[in-house]
């Protein structure tokens, strides 16, 4: 029986996403595929944290890019 979970994101926490981002693209380039304040005007991932978990719809932009990351990460591994 496989206990692996479906979901890619499981065990990961919001901030490791955010620190993986930052630490992939930048606050700048982050900053330009997410557009909200804290990514743009004096970034942190402390501020980020905040206002991404009382922001549904911004959280789920965050989730997506990192998993977009991942899978393109996954492709450059491979070739």
């Amino acid at each position: 029986m496989n206990t692996t979970p479906k979901d890619p994101l499981h065990g990961m926490t919001l901030e490791t996403i955010v620190n993986a981002l930052v630490e992939h693209f930048g606050w700048t380039e982050l900053g330009q595929r997410i557009e909200i304040k804290c990514f743009r005007i004096d970034p942190s991932v402390s501020s980020s944290l905040k206002f991404l978990r009382k922001t549904p719809w911004a959280r789920a932009k965050v989730e997506g890019l990192y998993l977009f990351m991942r899978r393109e990460q996954a492709r450059a591994a491979r070739v």
